[in-house]
């Protein structure tokens, strides 16, 4: 039965890539593009060694937001603030790395820590409007997204905590010493990040939170039935505080690796958009860290590999219908997963009370 199950999980998210090449196959001959040709365009482009350093960097900042976004999956929780938590935790952490003076290692962890506890304070607002008032975590989150940006957009003004470069509208924070960058490896002409180690690091906890520890069982109990979990003497509201804060500190570290390796500040320039993206890649890859890792590497691939299309005369954004369908065929797929698994359990159920009916007789 577990193989069984293992061979529907991973025929899932196949099945919807398949049926995404399939239909964007179709779009494409419509249009009067060549299939084959498109595929191999992206494929060549995106597998090239310097675009693959990129993706991978890219590939790291989407597993934290879609790890950040599995953390609320498990507790039935939609956290669509992962963008407003990541910007507001990089902006404040970018601003205590620039005036603080520390070892290179010790000085790296402050600015860290600085992010989750930035990150996790943000979400906490819309746990405990969850918890005390029972708002919705979704338009508390879409509310809080507008807010932090507008924080951040005050406090950058130049008579505050941000200047202006020289011929520049852009601000930004102050530049971080040296002693907060991490150290970037040289590959195929191009600088990937050790903040991947970060990344990694981030999966194995997650893992080990929700299988080995007591507060995972309580978490993935209360996700599963609000009712019996309360009724079993777990503290669920106060669960669903505590899980909205780790999803929100783990959203925090999003924007960091980009930081530390690359700009050394922060800027309005930075990217948003995480949030969606990490709640397709926490759905696609199931909430599983393996899945979420190779659904990030795979939407990263798409993206970085997507420019190449102009050059051969395809609209860029079939990346973006391709990766659509993916998100729709997967919710599709999965559920009837789970109904092929219920109907092959309610015949194993039947069959054994048909063995225990012919005992008894």
């Amino acid at each position: 039965m577990t193989q069984k199950k293992w061979f529907w999980g991973l025929m899932a998210p196949l099945a919807s890539i398949v049926f995404s090449v399939a239909i964007t196959s179709i779009i494409l001959l419509i249009k009067g593009a060549s299939p084959f040709g498109t595929f191999q365009v992206l494929w060549q482009f995106g597998s090239q060694g310097s675009n693959l350093v990129t993706e991978i960097n890219q590939t790291v900042a989407y597993y934290l937001a879609g790890v950040a976004a599995a953390i609320g999956f498990k507790m039935l929780l939609f956290n669509i603030g992962i963008d407003g938590q990541y910007r507001l935790a990089v902006f404040f952490s970018a601003v205590v790395g620039a005036q603080i003076h520390l070892p290179p290692v010790l000085h790296v962890l402050v600015i860290m820590v600085t992010a989750v506890v930035v990150g996790a304070l943000w979400a906490s607002i819309a746990g405990y409007l969850k918890v005390k008032r029972n708002i919705s975590e979704v338009i508390s989150n879409i509310m809080l997204n507008t807010i932090a940006s507008g924080i951040i957009t005050f406090l950058l003004q130049p008579t505050r905590l941000g200047y202006n470069l020289k011929n520049s509208n852009n601000s930004q924070t102050p530049p971080i010493d040296k002693s907060g960058w991490l150290p970037s490896f040289n590959i195929a002409g191009s600088h990937l990040y050790s903040y991947i180690f970060v990344a990694i690091l981030v999966g194995v906890l997650y893992w080990v939170l929700l299988n080995k520890s007591v507060f995972g069982f309580n978490l993935r109990a209360t996700g599963m039935s609000f009712r019996a979990a309360r009724a079993s003497g777990i503290n669920a509201p106060r669960m669903i505080f505590i899980t909205m804060a780790i999803s929100g500190g783990v959203a925090g570290l999003t924007g960091v690796g980009e930081m530390l390796g690359n700009t050394h500040d922060y800027s309005l320039s930075f990217p948003t958009g995480y949030a969606l993206t990490g709640l397709a890649l926490a759905l696609i890859g199931r909430s599983s860290p393996i899945g979420i890792a190779l659904a990030a590497f795979f939407w990263s691939f798409l993206e970085g590999a997507a420019p190449a299309l102009d050059l051969y005369g395809v609209p860029t954004e079939i990346v973006i219908v391709m990766q659509a369908i993916i998100i729709i065929s997967t919710v599709v797929s999965y559920e009837l997963v789970k109904r092929i698994n219920q109907l092959q359990q309610q015949k194993l159920v039947g069959q054994a009370a048909v063995e225990v009916k012919e005992e008894v007789k």
